[in-house]
């Protein structure tokens, strides 16, 4: 990769142009790798108390979305939660197996049978073969606070696999809280699990607890322990963003070895929230370790916001309002000189380390106290108005006398009051 830019007449590329240290220099860590994904926005993400449970049409537009941009598992819900959860988990799995979208529904359900059941009968009603995610807490605070011991959990361990597996069901093993549980618990319900025909174990940070060293540590000690009874038994990671560590702790859990990773759109989930899937899929993309076509991935986002009325910040990454707007002369000179060179790429880049375009969004330039007369001039054209020196003035004038950056309106009332006086 050259680290110098080429001459002003040739083509570039944007290797040519960027120096790239995210993979260059020295690093310890194992190389990311393709991993399947497991959406679970309509199960744990409507479980946060500000979220809306949405009605079922865009129940089945988020499950389309999600596998038009290539996530390959969906959490369809909790049946065991009452009628209306089982009748859109049943709605969600038609809509799989009639439209044939490359996406394979799950449910959660605790490791009783009167949740494992109404999963059981769905699938049997719609000829699907569900995933259940039968889940279980194990670290020793919970055990201490539902008065349980190893034996009992042993005992729900069996029986719920056992159950999911008799009915011809795939069937993950979910240990909640994994990150606190203690080892020799884990090794035992682990082990219980996969002597009962486990597919997956999926090891858990529900309170938001881990750090990326935990979750590495974690995940390594599992496969390790499965690689010990002998089996090729799948490893996933879900984890709850509560000090922050969300999106590094999926990354870790790939260097580990998970196998799955977990996540909601936008984080949606209990307290704070979930590792964000759709952060999660731009950073695998922008490495280079996916190369899924994302570009409806913002309206994924927009109707999952819409739909669970669960406002975007506006300065969420890739997603929110303000990623890649910018109002300030110096910034959109470059980007405005950029996209007059005829590189879409090069105006996403200069002045961005996300290419917008990739995902859905576009670079936009706004007119504020600190814009420059080049902002005025691309916003004019861009939207084919004149760029005469009295409007643009004009222009300048109202942008400075604010402390912020205008909106539409208040520029074309500029606009219109300039052309009325010419």
């Amino acid at each position: 990769m050259s680290a110098a830019a080429p001459a002003p007449h040739a083509e570039p590329r944007e290797a040519d142009v960027v120096y790239d240290w995210n993979r260059m220099g020295d690093t310890l860590s194992p190389p990311l790798r393709r991993v399947k994904f497991v959406d679970e926005t309509l199960r744990d993400g409507i479980q946060c108390p500000s979220v809306t449970d949405p009605g079922i049409e865009d129940k089945k537009q988020i499950v389309r979305l999600l596998s038009a941009v290539g996530v390959d598992h969906v959490d369809v819900g909790l049946p065991g939660a009452g009628p209306r959860a089982v009748a859109d988990v049943q709605v969600l799995t038609e809509l799989i197996r009639d439209e044939k979208l490359p996406i394979l529904p799950q449910c959660a359900a605790r490791t009783h049978a009167n949740d494992i059941r109404p999963v059981i009968e769905i699938s049997e009603r719609t000829g699907v073969p569900i995933e259940v995610m039968a889940f279980l807490g194990t670290s020793p605070i919970r055990l201490y606070a539902e008065g349980w011991d190893e034996a009992v959990l042993e005992q729900r361990t069996r029986e719920s696999v056992r159950m999911a597996k008799q009915a011809g069901l795939p069937c993950t093993f979910v240990t909640e809280d994994t990150i606190r549980s203690h080892p020799e618990t884990l090794r035992r319900l682990f082990t219980a699990a996969i002597e009962e025909g486990a597919d997956g174990l999926c090891v858990c940070d529900t309170v938001g607890h881990a750090t990326p060293n935990g979750v590495f540590n974690l995940v390594h000690y599992t496969r390790t322990l499965i690689r010990s009874l002998g089996t090729q038994t799948r490893v996933d990671w879900h984890g709850h963003n509560d000090r922050g560590f969300g999106l590094g702790n999926a990354l870790s859990a790939i260097e580990a070895g998970a196998d799955r990773v977990h996540g909601t759109v936008l984080g949606m989930g209990e307290r704070v929230g979930n590792t964000p899937l759709d952060l999660f899929l731009v950073n695998l993309r922008l490495l280079g370790v996916i190369d899924n076509d994302l570009s409806r991935l913002a309206e994924l986002v927009d109707l999952a916001s819409q739909a669970c009325v669960w406002p975007i910040p506006v300065n969420y990454p890739v997603f929110g309002k303000d990623a890649f707007r910018t109002g300030t002369g110096v910034h959109a000179a470059a980007v405005i000189k950029a996209l007059k060179k005829g590189h879409d790429w090069l105006a996403d880049s200069v002045y961005s380390g996300v290419p917008a375009r990739w995902f859905g969004r576009s670079q936009q330039i706004e007119i504020g106290h600190m814009a420059g007369d080049s902002n005025i001039l691309y916003w004019l054209s861009s939207r084919g108005l004149p760029t005469t020196p009295e409007l643009v003035g004009a222009i300048r004038d109202r942008a400075k006398s604010t402390a912020r950056v205008l909106d539409d309106a208040e520029v074309m009332e500029v606009v219109e009051r300039v052309a009325a006086h010419s």
